[in-house]
């Protein structure tokens, strides 16, 4: 199975990583695609969230290619002539939004999408958490793996 793992990323956080180790075990090559989105108000840089990416994965088994993309993911996907998205799901609340998206992906695409459920220790994990805890000078390592910690702090968005 050729697959892709499409997410902003901003900043990767150990619950994607965890998500990007067990799809790696189930693909032949899994595509992690960083959404570079103009629209979205973006911590780091598209090119710093590659960068990240790929540290955090270097020591991991399979096939796995960083990559960038903007517009839809289904047209990423055959563009790639990938079988299928990876997705992960944290809680109901992200069901319901994925299922949403699935179905639309489904729809115009004839995409297929596998969910993971995320491993319960990272299940109140987000990027979203992650910029709002750094926001007030809050403890982010048991969010973020050592290299993208250390990233955050060279940014000075740690007070």
């Amino acid at each position: 199975m050729k697959a892709i793992y499409p997410g902003s990323f901003d900043p990767p956080t150990k619950g994607h990583l965890d998500i990007i180790q067990r799809a790696a075990r189930l693909c032949k090559v899994l595509f992690v695609a960083i959404l570079a989105n103009a629209d979205k108000n973006a911590h780091f840089s598209v090119e710093e969230r590659v960068s990240m990416v790929k540290e955090s994965i270097q020591n991991l088994e399979g096939q796995i290619e960083v990559i960038t993309f903007q517009g839809l993911v289904v047209e990423l996907v055959k563009s790639l002539k990938a079988d299928t998205l990876i997705r992960g799901m944290r809680d109901i609340g992200d069901f319901r939004y994925e299922w949403e998206t699935a179905s639309v992906n489904k729809a115009i695409g004839d995409v297929e999408t596998l969910f993971l459920i995320t491993n319960p220790k990272y299940a109140f994990m987000s990027s979203s958490r992650v910029r709002e805890i750094a926001k007030y000078g809050g403890d982010l390592s048991a969010f973020l793996p050592e290299p993208i910690l250390a990233r955050y702090t060279a940014k000075g968005a740690l007070a």
